[in-house]
């Protein structure tokens, strides 16, 4: 961490009844440092889509295996934002099953003209997370950490 970065952290259930904590510390956080409206909200849906894919994907079956095992700790989510000058960057940890994003995007292929019917759900969280951040990096290690980056544009610096 740089000397001119603040870190908060939050951590929270790994479900789907918690993410809305993780999104109104965003909010706060967001209008603190200056971001507009519409940003904010590109930012909220983004990390919405990074916990949801903890929730669904990471831990998404272990209630079923669970039972027979021994107690082991509630599943959960690590939401850091980190605040620099010129962006903030959230970070979206879990320590579930690992999802492995290059191998994703390999498989990844255009929408032929079909019909709508044709068309599998799921899979397009990443492109969305793409889409509405300046840069979104996947780790797999040991879980899935996902690395959302806003940058900071002030007005007149367009």
């Amino acid at each position: 961490m740089n000397l001119n970065e603040e870190v908060i952290t939050l951590q929270v259930p790994a479900s789907a009844e918690y993410i809305d904590l993780v999104r109104l510390t965003l909010y706060g956080l967001a209008v603190k440092i200056g971001f507009s409206f519409e940003e904010i909200e590109d930012m909220k849906v983004a990390v919405s889509e990074a916990c949801n894919n903890a929730v669904l994907y990471a831990y998404g079956d272990l209630d079923a295996g669970v039972a027979a095992q021994a107690p082991q700790p509630a599943p959960r989510i690590e939401v850091r934002f980190v605040k620099k000058n010129d962006a903030l960057s959230i970070i979206v940890k879990d320590d579930g099953r690992s999802f492995d994003a290059a191998a994703a995007a390999s498989r990844a292929k255009p929408v032929d003209g079909g019909s709508i019917d044709d068309l599998q759900a799921g899979g397009l969280g990443l492109f969305l997370m793409q889409a509405l951040m300046d840069d979104v990096e996947v780790n797999s290690e040991m879980g899935t950490e996902v690395v959302l980056t806003k940058r900071l544009v002030k007005s007149g610096e367009l």
